[in-house]
């Protein structure tokens, strides 16, 4: 089994934390490094995936940045109180379905959730995490988009811990209303420790990514 390095950002600029993926997705082309999880926090900042409709869904975005990348996916929003996952894998021989990358990725969340007490899953057609909330209504709770190059993939997840959702306004977040968003804070009626569910993503991740952490 390929190991798999945690390296915790704390918070970082968008930026920088960009930059950081890239060093490492060069590296990992190479063949040389090992596999890394950045875990980190990011000040508040609107991302606009590839989906071509995701600029027009930046609604009033007023001084939050707005950066442009090459992920798949649409419009989204990170900010304090979310965990942002980066997995930078080589993606061996057996693993090179995107596909099912995306759907390990929802299935570690989903774990997540679990040990957290809340009963979240996926919906047809709409990649992320989703749950019943409190008002019954379908909800998000996990926003994922990634990019590979080489069979290196970078970008990840964002996972609402205790964000503020109010900035999800300032954006329809991948082409949903913002009322859509949810976190855990919002289901569970208090937030979790953000690192006591750094720590459990991290391990849900090494499961479903068949990797053993370093």
């Amino acid at each position: 089994m390929e190991p798999l390095r945690v390296d915790d950002l704390g918070q970082t600029a968008y930026r920088d934390a960009y930059a950081k993926q890239i060093a490492l997705v060069e590296e990992r082309k190479t063949g040389a490094g090992i596999d890394t999880l950045l875990l980190v926090e990011h000040p508040h900042v609107i991302t606009v995936g590839r989906s071509r409709a995701a600029l027009a869904n930046v609604v009033a975005p007023g001084g939050v940045e707005v950066v442009e990348i090459e992920r798949g996916g649409d419009v989204t929003y990170h900010g304090p109180g979310q965990i942002v996952a980066y997995p930078i894998l080589l993606l061996r021989e057996g693993e090179r379905d995107l596909h099912k990358f995306l759907r390990n990725l929802e299935e570690a969340v989903i774990r997540t959730l679990a040990r957290f007490d809340l009963d979240a899953g996926r919906e047809p057609g709409k990649t992320g995490v989703w749950l019943d909330g409190q008002l019954g209504a379908r909800r998000k709770i996990c926003s994922i988009g990634i990019a590979c190059r080489r069979w290196v993939t970078f970008h990840g997840l964002a996972l609402n811990v205790s964000t503020d959702l109010s900035y999800f306004f300032r954006i329809n977040p991948c082409g949903f209303e913002s009322s859509v968003m949810t976190s855990m804070a919002e289901e569970l009626g208090a937030a979790p420790e953000l690192a006591e569910v750094e720590r459990v993503l991290a391990v849900e991740l090494a499961k479903t990514l068949d990797r053993a952490l370093s």
